[in-house]
């Protein structure tokens, strides 16, 4: 959305598309007219516009004209693309327009550890199969929970692309970005030149696949990436969870996803951790005379933080913030006072059922609809046991409530299923053990 003019109390913003226009104006006109009022002095009213094609050719002409104007700078010692490359933060050709990149997001930026080298030591070789090399993982499917970096990896993969093969045909979209294409193709009748478009591409990144809803799109986009691969094309995917929990997707798109190289980015260990402040503090410590983070408080922010990367740079930039305003000396307790509300907020998490059917299923290996079916071979009832006393030890669900959610049974038979763990635990050591595991992955 931009901001296209201001004049006689009427504020005038334009979309892309009419999809979005009419999302906006039915989803957020309210909120949109509250912030511009906030900022503007008398707004009596917002509008919304379609922006045409030739506003785009316009702005995409005048772009090439500035670029060209400036010259060329080389490739920076770190290893990431050149100012250049930078200034184009789209992806796309021809009128289709990608996704913007974030310029931050290169593999120079990007900190490895043991839960991430195989993510991003897949990520690099397709960069480099894109450019010459036989496509070895396709598709590449990375998947973690929200700012563990699969965001950050499907940029650096786009900025090397471009950096390394600049005629490459390159595409990325989020899933929403990609719904809200077919849908005003759909509806300018225009869907067979969208498809013919996003079908020649050399390479196209699908970002936060779990939200593609609505059986259209997941159709559309399964009929894409069966024509893509097939073609010899690269695709790569980031979403938040495993192939094969995609609940939403039939088995088929699921089993394609699942046929290149899945590969999960695990949460941070401490070390991790640690490089990944040492990094965001060194760098506002470029930008800032006598700024700096001692070693003992990068310790215990380390310690502490453990959510996520966005976490850490949250708390670096506070206390960044807190130097630029009093100009003290950081130390721990002032640290400690700096980012308390994080720490204190962090209250021991909520375990829901589908919380637990989802790890039971992931440890075990089964699908979902084992574990709610009637079918009694001994490895699917020992897991649909497990996870029934789980969800009576981290939940405070009623026994009926927790035979509902397993496949419609009756209290009783969940009450045997309790029993039966907690008698087989008083015994059995490694299911004490394995019992523990899933506790704690369920409370992180």
């Amino acid at each position: 959305m931009e901001l296209d003019t201001y004049e006689a109390g009427v504020v005038q913003v334009s979309v892309p598309t009419k999809f979005l226009r009419n999302w906006l104006q039915s989803h957020y006109a309210d909120r949109l007219m509250a912030c511009c009022c906030a900022e503007l002095s008398g707004v009596d009213r917002v509008e919304f516009r379609v922006r045409q094609p030739h506003d785009a050719a316009l702005a995409e002409r005048r772009r090439h004209e500035q670029l060209a104007a400036k010259p060329s700078a080389p490739r920076t010692d770190s290893g990431g693309p050149d100012e250049t490359v930078l200034r184009d933060s789209r992806t796309g050709w021809e009128g289709f327009e990608g996704s913007p990149l974030e310029a931050r997001f290169t593999f120079s930026s990007f900190l490895v550890g043991s839960s991430n080298r195989l993510a991003h030591a897949a990520a690099l070789q397709v960069t480099e199969a894109v450019a010459d090399q036989p496509l070895r993982y396709n598709p590449l499917y990375i998947h973690a929970k929200v700012g563990l970096g699969k965001t950050h990896l499907l940029h650096a993969i786009a900025w090397e692309v471009k950096r390394i093969k600049p005629k490459a045909k390159l595409l990325y979209l989020t899933a929403e970005r990609f719904m809200y294409s077919f849908a005003e193709a759909l509806q300018a009748r225009d869907a067979v030149a969208f498809k013919d478009k996003i079908r020649a591409i050399d390479i196209l990144l699908i970002d936060d696949i779990e939200f593609l809803q609505g059986r259209t799109f997941q159709q559309e986009f399964c009929h894409t990436l069966n024509s893509l691969i097939d073609g010899g094309k690269q695709v790569v995917v980031a979403a938040d969870c495993p192939p094969m929990q995609l609940e939403s997707f039939d088995a088929r798109m699921r089993s394609r996803l699942s046929g290149g190289l899945v590969a999960e980015i695990a949460p941070m260990d401490y070390d991790l951790r640690y490089k990944i402040l040492k990094r965001r503090a060194a760098e506002k410590a470029e930008k800032e005379r006598g700024f700096g983070v001692p070693e003992p408080v990068i310790e215990y922010l380390a310690s502490q933080l453990t959510e996520s990367g966005r976490e850490l740079e949250g708390a670096i930039t506070r206390i960044h913030a807190a130097y630029q305003l009093t100009a003290q000396p950081i130390t721990v307790e002032s640290a400690e006072q700096i980012i308390g509300d994080l720490i204190r907020g962090k209250e021991p998490r909520r375990v829901k059922i589908d919380d637990i059917l989802r790890v039971v299923m992931k440890h075990f290996g089964v699908h979902r609809g084992d574990l709610l079916s009637s079918r009694r071979n001994r490895s699917i009832v020992r897991p649909r046991q497990i996870g029934m006393y789980l969800a009576k030890s981290l939940t405070s669900r009623s026994l009926p409530e927790i035979g509902r959610r397993f496949g419609g049974r009756d209290h009783t038979t969940v009450l045997h299923a309790i029993r039966k763990i907690d008698s087989l635990l008083q015994e059995d050591a490694g299911l004490r053990e394995e019992v523990e595991v899933l506790k704690r992955l369920l409370r992180e």
